[in-house]
This record gives structure tokens, sequence and C-alpha cells, in this order.
């Protein structure tokens, strides 16, 4: 566990992550985080939500028409 003392930067408020915790998220300058809100708390990861939502979405598409695609695929 890592504790993160919160900091001014500008006219906000942020944490600066330790080069540890950057490549544990395998994240570099300029890359996004997203922060989200799970049952256990808040998350943060690299990987939109959203997006695997919609992928997700995708994948039970896919399955749901499975012998149509593989019909198609012929």
């Amino acid at each position: 566990m890592l504790a993160l003392k919160i900091t001014q930067i500008g006219n906000s408020m942020g944490v600066i992550l330790p080069k540890e915790a950057l490549a544990r998220l395998k994240v570099e300058k300029g890359d996004s985080l997203f922060l989200s809100e799970t049952p256990n708390g808040l998350a943060l990861t690299p990987y939109d939500p959203a997006l695997e939502e919609q992928l997700e979405a995708g994948r039970e598409f896919m399955r749901e028409f499975r012998d149509t695609f593989h019909a198609l695929a012929k």
C-alpha cells in the first residue's frame, strides 16, 4: 500500500504518483488514467470503464449471433 499526500498543483489539488505505481499501471507522462467507483471504494486504472462496457456489449452481440457470423464467414 502506498500513502499519497494531496498537494497544490496550480489552482488544483492532486497527488504525485511514485515511479513504482506508474510502472505497475504501465503508464507514463501524457497517458490518461480513469478514477471509478467500485464496491470496494475508488479505483485508478489506465482502462476506460466505458470502453469496457462497449466491448462487453459487442462480445454479447457476437455470442448471440455466433451462427450468423459463422455462416457469413464461409
